[in-house]
């Protein structure tokens, strides 16, 4: 195996698939290098000279700068690279859209609900209206298996420290939170179980899950059973009883949502699993389907390869604004804007670029902070 790969040819950087001791002689591309430090697997190495203040290229796209001269075959890395963020951007729609901008037929073998949900696992759980009865939760999980089906995945209890004294929002955004686990089409039945003098009331509940199947949703109130163990195994067997009648079926792929969470991250992470990951993304949305990002700050940097994804002007202004709003909230409370990196990235080769905000990125900040 090759011990660098060059990701883009417009790069600059190479990366090491594998630890390379100073001293070494590398050849790519027809290109001997000789590295002048010891390289950990998934960093950087100058591909060429590199002058300070130049761009640093990775995927073909810019990565920072360097803060010096950095001679061909040194490591690239938070000692001699700065980023380029740290203002509020301009940005122009130059829309480049995947192969797969068509709809395209993919099925997979799901199980078809009752509301028209499609759900990819089979599983009964156990939703705490609050965490004083998360033993509870628990101990229904455990005698519970008793009633367990081999059509059935698993029987899970999601505990959650919340619902006692929350007031207002507080309380709604988790309200919100168990009321979505309640209605996913991953669990072919839920009980909810409420302890009874909690701020998340039961009946609280209710008015945000909305319609709901009596037959899959059950609910109860601990404090009103002298044995809510008894009572609790009681509705499991009926619960169990019900999402054992679901079998798999052939379903269509726009039925499905992808999550996507950042992870621990290395500098391998661009050239294995990311690009796979995107790939089934472009095939699930080709499809009608729905892939889902999260952790906007880790988009900053990258964030024009998201922008020249958007279908339509309206929805690339939107993201302008998710963006730039999110920048907006770090610099309102004077924190750098960077891309976020932990001690674990930077350890296998993502490197951080700690940013010295600019006047006029300061200049945008006050006047931020006045429009708030």
């Amino acid at each position: 195996m090759q011990a660098v790969y060059k990701i883009h040819e417009k790069d600059n950087v190479i990366v090491a698939i594998e630890e390379i001791t100073k001293g070494e002689k590398i050849k790519i591309e027809n290109n001997e290098i000789t590295v002048l430090a010891d390289i950990p697997a998934g960093h950087k190495i100058a591909l060429t000279n590199i002058r300070a203040g130049e761009i640093i290229r990775k995927y073909g796209f810019p990565i920072g700068t360097a803060k010096e001269n950095i001679a061909k075959g040194s490591w690239v890395h938070t000692h001699n690279t700065k980023s380029r963020l740290g203002e509020l951007l301009e940005y122009r729609y130059e829309p480049d859209l995947p192969e797969e901008t068509t709809k395209k037929t993919y099925e997979f073998m799901g199980y078809k609900r009752h509301d028209g949900k499609i759900g990819i696992r089979n599983e009964v759980w156990i939703i705490p209206t609050v965490g004083c009865v998360n033993a509870i939760a628990r101990e229904l999980e455990t005698q519970a298996v008793q009633y367990q089906t081999p059509a059935i995945d698993g029987i899970y209890a999601y505990s959650h420290p919340h619902g006692c004294s929350q007031l207002g929002d507080d309380q709604l955004y988790t309200q919100k939170l168990l009321s979505g686990l309640v209605q996913n089409p991953n669990a072919g039945a839920v009980l909810v179980l409420g302890l009874g003098c909690e701020n998340n009331q039961i009946e609280l509940m209710k008015k945000i899950i909305g319609d709901y199947d009596e037959n899959r949703v059950k609910f109860l109130i601990c404090q009103d059973h002298e044995d809510e163990i008894e009572a609790g195994l009681s509705l499991m067997k009926e619960l169990c009883s019900y999402a054992g009648q679901f079998k798999r079926e052939t379903c269509s792929a726009q039925h499905l949502i992808l999550g996507l969470k950042c992870g621990g991250s290395d500098g391998l992470s661009g050239i294995t699993a990311n690009p796979l990951v995107g790939k089934i993304s472009n095939k699930i949305i080709a499809a009608g389907g729905t892939s889902i990002l999260t952790e906007v700050p880790e988009m900053f940097g990258a964030e024009t390869l998201l922008m020249n994804r958007c279908r339509s002007k309206e929805i690339f202004d939107k993201t302008v604004k998710l963006i730039n709003n999110f920048k907006s909230y770090f610099m309102r409370y004077g924190e750098e804007i960077n891309e976020n990196p932990s001690p674990g990235n930077k350890a296998g080769g993502i490197t951080t670029w700690k940013t010295n905000r600019s006047a006029a990125s300061k200049k945008a900040a006050l006047q931020l902070l006045k429009t708030y």
